[in-house]
């Protein structure tokens, strides 16, 4: 729920979902020869820092992300040395997509496909499951092979929205979909890109690097504020009637407790919603409600702050992304007093968890200096 003077995440929201994933890194290693194979490489597959393939009988370890760059090609990729095999047999079949390593704690979501170190063999999620072993968990966990369980089609290629030609990024449906499996039907794909007309140089200001990672970053924050896109109303309605600050020269006309937290931002106080409105062009001080009936004008107000509000910040989060200031620095313009410089640790790590996810689902870098 968004203040002048200070940010409060909803106590009761999570981050639905989010998952680690790696962070890029310089790494050096050594392997010791005839090393087991990993998984083999796909030119399809993402590979983040500190993963390793197979290719050509060598095993070949990723010193950043990288997509679609041979092994052997390219100096992302550095040389482990000939590889024979596992201790499982021989290993998933050459001919299927590569599988990240599966992580003992890392939620899985059903349908996952992992490869398991122990026996270098494929399985997939027949369930949702916080990271339990395959080969223990069989309840979570199937054998999987892929000639005969065909694996879908990697997501296209994101392209501009049909309705914005101006070459902004915009993920697809449905990647949107991925990132918020469990959203509130309220949360249109639609309601979204109608909603970003309203701020042109949002996910469109500098490489296309910048604009997937800016994206990345306000989803990323909208998930955690709204657990996942499933709450559209604050939950804690004790607090309905403390957001009205009657000292304000236009009063609170929609009601004493009509100013609660709306939207995929949590939008609160009257004074917000009448700085909103003001600059969206809709009377949001007489009908706040407007933000829980029409998805456009909720995901506007979540662009509005995001473009025009520094909140606990020194900056707002659109600046702070466009100018590489890292994920961090969006958190403080966010949720800064109460979740930077050491309060809250445990929250800061459930966004940039999503954040990670999220870029390498659009098929970027996270970038440095990301928390706060």
């Amino acid at each position: 729920m968004l203040r002048t003077r200070m940010r409060v995440s909803l106590a009761a929201v999570a981050a639905a979902g989010a998952v680690a994933v790696g962070i890029p890194l310089s790494v050096t290693a050594t392997a010791s020869a005839a090393a087991e194979c990993a998984a083999p490489w796909s030119a399809s597959a993402v590979y983040t820092g500190g993963k390793t393939a197979s290719h050509n009988g060598k095993n070949w370890l990723a010193k950043w992300w990288t997509q679609n760059e041979t092994p052997g090609s390219s100096n992302v990729w550095q040389d482990q040395g000939a590889c024979g095999g596992g201790p499982g047999g021989p290993g998933p079949d050459p001919t299927c997509p590569a599988a990240p390593d599966w992580e003992a704690g890392r939620t899985y979501a059903a349908g996952s496909i992992v490869t398991y170190r122990p026996n270098n063999r494929q399985y997939r999620a027949k369930h949702e499951n916080p990271g339990y072993d395959p080969i223990v968990s069989t309840w979570y966990w199937e054998p999987y092979v892929c000639n005969d369980n065909p694996q879908p089609s990697p997501s296209p290629t994101p392209t501009p929205s049909p309705s914005d030609p101006t070459g902004r990024f915009v993920p697809s449906e449905a990647q949107f979909n991925q990132m918020f499996p469990n959203r509130n039907s309220f949360y249109t794909y639609k309601g979204l890109t109608d909603a970003l007309s309203a701020y042109p140089a949002f996910a469109n200001t500098g490489s296309e690097t910048i604009k997937k990672q800016e994206f990345s970053a306000f989803l990323a924050n909208i998930n955690h504020e709204t657990g996942g896109l499933v709450h559209i109303v604050e939950q804690n309605t004790a607090n309905y009637p403390h957001y009205c600050d009657a000292n304000q020269p236009y009063g609170c006309p929609a009601g004493q407790a009509a100013y609660y937290g709306r939207g995929p931002i949590q939008l609160s106080w009257n004074f917000n919603y009448k700085a909103a409105g003001d600059a969206l062009g809709i009377n949001l001080l007489a009908d706040p409600f407007l933000v829980e009936r029409d998805p456009a004008v909720a995901w506007k107000t979540a662009l509005w702050y995001w473009n025009t509000q520094n909140g606990p910040g020194t900056m707002t989060a659109h600046d702070a992304m466009v100018n590489s200031r890292g994920f961090g620095e969006t958190i403080r313009s966010i949720n800064g007093a109460l979740e930077c410089n050491g309060r809250n640790p445990a929250q800061v790590q459930s966004r940039v968890n999503s954040y990670q996810r999220f870029t390498q689902l659009v098929g970027t870098t996270p970038g440095s200096n990301l928390t706060c």
